[in-house]
């Protein structure tokens, strides 16, 4: 039995620190991964999209899995994103990953060149056939521009046991509905939108690959073990009490809210690779630190990032 096939409730997409001359904060790395450790995180995510993977490069790429994967040692499972819009590439990427020791990989559809369905099934095939880790796939169509249907994800999830879950972030509840409805045994649904996993939960999913998980972890796995464990009360609770941050985190483009959120709570700095810069407006920024106060995630008195 892989370390992935009970892996349920909250699975944080870990962002990437940065130091003030661009280089990986290893020791902001460190008291991030010690923060989720603490508060009770299920998962982490290293190299997707709110990791800023893209900007990496290969060396970098593999000394950041290798950091996190020592650092966790075994007390909850890690993932690798190593999905690429080039098959070959994500092949590399995948050994890479499976040498360092991690415990799945988080493969997301191509991006850019908008495969058909029959290209895309070709490219899973390829990746499933030539690497033993268990495999995520992560459909995210804002993102990527294609999606991949439910007709795809279950004749994946049957043709290749090591194709074990999805992260589904289409936001089409009706897609999660058919995948879900007709997914072989042990097959597995994450969410890849914080704000609709609590429903997706009461659907069937297994729990979150989370953006929001960054800045409240502990709430947030609350959050979903109390879907988990079908007391409603609470995880509405907890459901409308940090909805609007969820969404907020999306006021620009991920990761750039929910590292700005962890540098006003004083745990990186507030650094981002190009072309990702700080938030562009003094007035998100405004709302965006407002809700964080409200729901005393930072101080009142707390100084503001610069925007520009």
């Amino acid at each position: 039995m892989n370390r992935i096939s009970n892996l349920r409730g909250s699975i944080v997409a870990l962002v990437t620190p940065f130091t003030e001359i661009g280089e990986i904060d290893y020791l902001a790395l460190d008291t991030l991964i010690t923060f989720h450790l603490e508060n009770n995180t299920d998962g982490i995510v290293v190299c997707g999209t709110t990791g800023e993977a893209s900007t990496m490069s290969e060396s970098e790429y593999a000394e950041i899995i290798d950091f996190v994967v020592r650092r966790v040692n075994h007390q909850i499972p890690v993932i690798a994103g190593t999905g690429s819009n080039s098959t070959a590439h994500t092949l590399h990427n995948s050994k890479v990953a499976t040498l360092k020791g991690v415990d799945a990989l988080l493969i997301v559809t191509p991006y850019y060149n908008k495969p058909n369905q029959r290209g895309m099934y070709e490219h899973y095939k390829y990746i499933a056939e030539n690497v033993d880790l268990p495999i995520i796939l992560y459909n995210v169509p804002g993102r990527t521009g294609s999606n991949l249907s439910p007709n795809l994800v279950l004749r994946l999830a049957n043709d290749f046991p090591n194709i074990v879950a999805i992260k589904e972030a289409s936001g089409n509840i009706g897609q999660v509905m058919d995948i879900i409805n007709q997914r072989p045994e042990g097959f597995m649904l994450y969410s890849g939108d914080d704000a609709i996993a609590m429903p997706m939960i009461a659907l069937g999913a297994e729990g979150c690959i989370s953006v929001a998980a960054n800045v409240f972890p502990r709430e947030f796995s609350e959050l979903m073990h109390a879907c988990l464990n079908n007391d409603i009360e609470r995880a509405r609770e907890l459901q409308y009490r940090y909805l609007n941050l969820m969404n907020l985190n999306f006021i620009e483009s991920n990761p750039i809210p929910a590292k700005t959120a962890l540098y006003l709570m004083g745990m990186i700095q507030n650094r981002f690779r190009l072309p990702l810069a700080p938030l562009s407006s003094d007035e998100n920024l405004r709302i965006y630190t407002a809700e964080l106060q409200k729901l005393a995630l930072i101080n009142a008195e707390v100084l503001t990032p610069q925007t520009n």
